[in-house]
């Protein structure tokens, strides 16, 4: 099988090493001439997460890269994938099939990535997702977990997981797709959250963050059409370990960084995730107010100018706890 690994930042590079190493799989690596990721591992063939295996083909040839794949995966900026299909549909890409690997929400129009895709002229039988927990500092030693591939198409998603499996990743066939994606995004936006409570000193409101964060985005997935359960699956719950303890997580970092006063320069996808997400509530009339936290502290409150960023972030947090006395569930 021959797969093509579009974006070769942390998790492009990893992806590509996977199915290489790992998966035994051809493999073509595509990323923009002149981009740092792309530069670093044309010129030294490794980055500071993985050196890739020699039998891959790195190349700036996006139409060698899409034309010449049986299955084709992207692994971006979740905000840049709209423009990034205009590109991919000017070539000959008829009945292949796009794995979505990254995890966000449209900011400026609320879509699901997948939703995106069928937008720029895909159809969703050709389209799935793979989403879960894992570091690739982690599977990189040897260290294994567990992620989810789902699709509107059935025998697709069952395809993909059965190919892809190993020793190193074992996965489950999601049957939510909207739940998938949207959890998936909204595990991003939690770990900006327990960054701010690392970085305050209220670790121990974690626990609580965890239940009733899950709880809030079961909500959310119910209300778009989805399974609220789908909240406490591989695509979010189980992603809270590396999202939200983990010393690898972006989004964590950038919310403890923020509560410092601080920037954290790394893409965090959580930001403008909380910005969809909070249009999304408002839209369908769903309260979040963990969410609407972490967007008042990423957008609002102009945290990085202050002098005591812990407080500020820590005052909008404990807002939560002004709020009315209600049931748990």
């Amino acid at each position: 099988m021959k797969i093509s690994v579009l974006g070769c930042g942390r998790w492009g590079s990893f992806i590509a090493w996977y199915q290489s190493t790992v998966l035994k799989n051809q493999v073509i690596s595509w990323g923009p001439e002149g981009e740092y990721s792309y530069e670093i591992l044309k010129n030294t063939g490794k980055n500071e997460y993985v050196e890739l295996d020699k039998n891959i083909t790195l190349t700036c040839d996006l139409k060698y890269a899409v034309e010449s794949a049986d299955v084709i995966i992207i692994s971006i900026s979740s905000q840049g994938l709209r423009g990034f299909m205009k590109r991919i549909t000017e070539h000959d890409i008829k009945d292949k099939p796009f794995v979505l690997c990254m995890k966000g929400i449209e900011e400026s129009t609320g879509k699901r990535l997948s939703e995106v895709l069928v937008e720029s002229g895909i159809s969703p039988d050709k389209i799935a997702v793979w989403v879960g927990p894992g570091h690739i500092q982690a599977f990189t030693q040897g260290i294994p977990n567990c992620m989810v591939i789902d699709s509107a198409n059935d025998e697709l998603k069952r395809a993909l997981a059965d190919n892809f499996k190993s020793n190193l990743i074992r996965f489950y066939y999601g049957n939510d797709l909207i739940g998938t994606e949207i959890g998936a995004a909204a595990k991003n936006v939690l770990g900006i959250a327990a960054g701010v409570l690392d970085g305050s000193g209220y670790v121990s409101l974690k626990g609580p963050l965890m239940s009733r964060g899950a709880n809030e985005v079961g909500r959310l997935i119910e209300a778009l059409g989805g399974k609220f359960n789908s909240a406490y699956g591989l695509a979010h719950l189980g992603d809270y370990e590396t999202t939200l303890f983990s010393e690898f997580s972006h989004n964590r970092k950038y919310g403890e960084m923020m509560a410092h006063g601080a920037k954290f320069e790394k893409l965090a996808e959580g930001v403008m995730t909380a910005k969809a997400m909070k249009q999304l509530g408002d839209k369908y009339g769903v309260e979040l107010p963990i969410t609407n936290a972490v967007y008042e502290a990423c957008f609002l409150s102009r945290v990085f100018e202050r002098g005591d960023g812990a407080k500020n972030c820590m005052n909008i947090i404990l807002k939560l706890f002004e709020r009315r006395t209600k049931s748990e569930f």
